[in-house]
Parts: C-alpha cells; structure tokens; sequence
C-alpha cells in the first residue's frame, strides 16, 4: 500500500507492458538513478510486480491457501502468546489473502480484542472497529464487510496482509497507502506483522521515506 501510484485502488489498473529487457542481471529493474523518472520507473516495477503476484497466489487452489492460512494462524499464536489483553487489528481476506477469520475465534476465546479496518475516505487513515465473529457487517470500499456498530479502537498489534514483501521488512500492498497513512497518525505504534506467502518474497521492494517497514513477516515457510 505504499507505491508512488498510491491513489490506485486495487484492480483498476490495466496490465503493464513486458518488463523483461529493462531488468538487470539479478532481475531487478534497470531504474534511473535521478530526477522524476526515478518515480515513474517505480510506479511501473510496482504495478507490474503487484499484478504478479496476484496472479501468482490466487492461482495456488483453495485448499493450499487453507493450509497456509492455517499454518499462518499457528504462527501467529506462538508469536503473540499469551494472547489476552492484546487488541489486534485485524483484516477481510481479499484477492487470495491468507484466510484468518477461524483464527479470530481463538482469539476471542482466549481474551483478545480482535478489530477490523474501515476506509472513511480517500487518503485518509484507516479506521479500527472492534468486530468478532457474529457481530453485523456491511459492505465498504470495493465491497469488503465491515464492522457494522464496533467502537473504534487503537490496537496495540496490527496484523497487516501484504501483496510483496523484502528481507528489510518492508511491504508491498495495494497502493492506496493506507496502512502507512495510518501507522503515521497513530498516538502508539503497534506493533506490526505482516502476513502474506513465501511465494511473495522480492529482494526489495525499493523503499521510499512513506514506507514503513513491519516488525515480523510471518509466512508458511
């Protein structure tokens, strides 16, 4: 969620030309090393390489992406244990995410307060409402459920499902900019996992200063 193109909501942009002659020897992209074009060259690597990889998890069939959520979830107990007392935010899987929503019922079972994000507005941050399983929903932004009547919330852990991510710990999302956005107007900054595939791994993400990077990756690896 943190590309230059970051007004770009997800699946609105068309495919990107063939990018094999401008990558250099370790497969990287040949970028410029000055001026605007170093922008526009980072614009298109992220649009091409979030279409990638995609393409590349929902194309893994339902019942990998159960056994990997599954084993996500087992790693995130172990990670965040004891459990209660936490408030995590949480999110709606979209577009082939890791499925945690079975998890969230351990969770609550175990004395978590678990939320969910809501967009308010366009460049705006994200807004957390305390949700568990059997609370209403209604439809958000590009039809996601949302929290119907929770209480908004700050949590003091923040697991965030990203599109691509580095060994430096920074993430590749959707390009809206929101958890970034959000991280930023945050009084305390939780803490940050981000959650994704092991096919998702990229030997950077090339940085910029909005980026924020995540305090664990946690993968089905």
């Amino acid at each position: 969620m943190t590309a230059a193109d970051d007004s770009d909501p997800p699946g609105t942009y068309a495919s990107p030309p063939c990018f094999m002659h401008e990558l250099g020897p370790d497969g990287r992209p040949v970028m410029a090393t000055e001026g605007p074009q170093i922008s526009r060259d980072l614009s298109r690597w992220r649009k091409a390489t979030r279409e990638r990889l995609i393409a590349e998890r929902l194309a893994l069939t339902a019942e990998t992406r159960q056994q990997i959520s599954e084993r996500i979830a087992h790693r995130l107990d172990a990670a965040l244990h004891p459990l209660a007392g936490h408030t995590i935010g949480l999110y709606w899987p979209f577009r082939g995410e890791p499925d945690l929503r079975p998890w969230i019922k351990t969770l609550v079972a175990h004395g978590a307060r678990t939320a969910l994000p809501v967009v308010t507005a366009k460049g705006q941050p994200l807004e957390f409402r305390l949700w568990q399983p059997g609370d209403p929903l209604e439809k958000g932004v590009w039809n996601i459920p949302i929290p119907t009547e929770g209480a908004i919330v700050a949590p003091d852990v923040l697991v965030a499902p990203l599109v691509g991510f580095d060994a430096a710990g920074y993430r590749l999302g959707y390009g809206g900019g929101f958890y970034d956005r959000t991280l930023r107007a945050m009084p305390h900054t939780p803490k940050i996992i981000g959650v994704g595939y092991e096919i998702s791994r990229l030997p950077t993400i090339y940085p910029q200063w909005h980026d924020v990077p995540m305090d664990a990756l946690i993968v089905e690896g």
